[in-house]
């Protein structure tokens, strides 16, 4: 039986719930002013990303209850992605101090890695590698860095969702031709969400994303990575190699402040994707580029990869190095001026 409707459910009301989002923050004054750290210029209502994670947290017991769905991912990662939104709902409204969030991220990943079975063996090069505990703690700190990370790249006008709806449908056809269509349901119905809500975040944004939205997506996003790797180990690379974009711009950039000896919290806009959008004086150029690249280079590799015909490890440094020639390119990590302050 068909379940395909459903795509357009989550789509038609993630869209719904998103123009309700946006006339409460207009109504509450719940708006993103522009500074000299942000890209954008015009004030502009934030914490839309809600309506994503409220269409996900209807639409997945929907999935569990028609076998579609595990149930490590219905109880443990949607939990622990819920929590993570609640701490982004809360800093969105009201901030929270840095070590707090942390701690509040550090129990969601423990949380979902316990559904999850923490982290199972990594394939490099033929070999399956069981790294243990040691595994579980670095699946822990990867699981932070990614719902941290999606905060950091979601910077300018439709860039973070048209990321994940990339590498949802990326990872669809991963699993389309490596035989795994049983875990096809969770990215098809995420980027349905997050579709409905690209349609007010595209350039020109009516509506911006928010903590609670760009932590809930890093996170869920990381987890069907984790999940999958127990299915085939190489979908665990596949998955890293599709969300290349994000990974690459955000680590180099991390590393390049933190040798500096700047303060890591403390907000910037030096990443590739913030500089490109200045030198192009464009969110939606760069958002597009984002796009093709996911679609003309990442996505083969990542389909590549998980039909066997390429090691995960070889796959993915062929995928990152011309992402980060780009970092190198665009000065990504490298302080403005207007950052010293």
């Amino acid at each position: 039986m068909s379940y395909w409707w459903l795509l357009l459910v989550v789509f038609v009301v993630s869209w719904g719930l998103t123009l309700i989002l946006r006339r409460y923050a207009l109504a509450r004054s719940l708006m993103d002013i522009p500074n000299e750290r942000s890209s954008h210029s015009v004030p502009t209502p934030r914490g839309g990303g809600v309506a994503i994670v409220v269409s996900l947290a209807l639409a997945f017991p929907v999935l569990g209850g028609l076998g579609l769905l595990a149930p490590a991912i219905l109880y443990g990662v949607l939990g622990a992605c819920l929590l993570v939104a609640v701490i982004g709902f809360a800093d969105d409204h009201g901030h929270i101090a840095a070590r707090w969030r942390l701690l509040g991220h550090f129990i969601a990943a423990m949380w979902a890695l316990f559904w999850l079975n923490g982290l199972p063996a990594v394939s490099f090069f033929g070999t399956a590698v069981d790294l243990g505990w040691i595994g579980n703690g670095l699946a822990l700190v990867y699981l932070v860095w990614m719902l941290n990370l999606y905060n950091f790249m979601d910077g300018i006008d439709g860039l973070a969702s048209a990321e994940a709806i990339c590498a949802c449908l990326g990872m669809c056809a991963a699993y389309w031709f490596s035989a795994h269509m049983e875990l096809v349901w969770a990215p098809v119905i995420l980027a349905a969400a997050v579709a409905g809500f690209l349609c007010w975040n595209f350039p020109p944004a009516r509506i911006f994303m928010g903590d609670a939205g760009s932590g809930f997506l890093g996170f869920l996003l990381a987890a069907l990575a984790i999940q999958a790797a127990w299915t085939a180990p190489e979908l665990f690379w596949s998955w890293m190699i599709v969300l290349g974009v994000f990974i690459v711009d955000a680590t180099w950039t991390l590393i390049r402040r933190f040798a500096r000896g700047d303060k890591v919290s403390q907000a910037h806009r030096s990443h590739a994707y913030q500089y490109a959008s200045r030198r192009f004086a464009s969110h939606k150029v760069v958002t597009l580029c984002v796009v093709a690249i996911n679609l003309l280079w990442l996505t083969p590799i990542a389909i590549i990869v998980a039909k066997g015909g390429m090691p995960g490890a070889a796959g993915l440094l062929l995928a990152y190095l011309p992402l980060a020639a780009l970092c190198y390119v665009f000065t990504a990590g490298v302080i403005e001026h207007s950052d010293e302050s």
